[in-house]
């Protein structure tokens, strides 16, 4: 069954999350989350209860701006950890 929902807008017109460019690091954390918000409206419209991510960047800023949010809810997986969860057999 295949229960993968892309976000829209998708592809090259995707948002970017906020945490990119050295962001998580750079001490700017108010504007850190409020430049996510756009990327968690975007989730959010989208319904999901995971999103999977290949960025550590996106990874790390997710994590950290879900609760701000209300989105404590929220997984969020590194691509790889997808994988491995689709490996492990019963």
């Amino acid at each position: 069954m295949d229960n993968r929902v892309d976000l829209y807008p998708a592809a090259q017109r995707q948002l970017c999350c906020g945490g990119g460019g050295g962001a998580l690091a750079s001490g700017y954390n108010e504007e850190r989350i409020f430049y996510g918000r756009r990327k968690m409206d975007q989730i959010t419209a989208a319904g999901v209860k995971m999103i999977v991510v290949p960025c550590h960047s996106c990874h790390g800023q997710l994590n950290s701006i879900k609760s701000k949010y209300g989105m404590e809810d929220l997984t969020v997986k590194y691509l790889w950890e997808l994988v491995a969860d689709c490996l492990i057999l019963d």
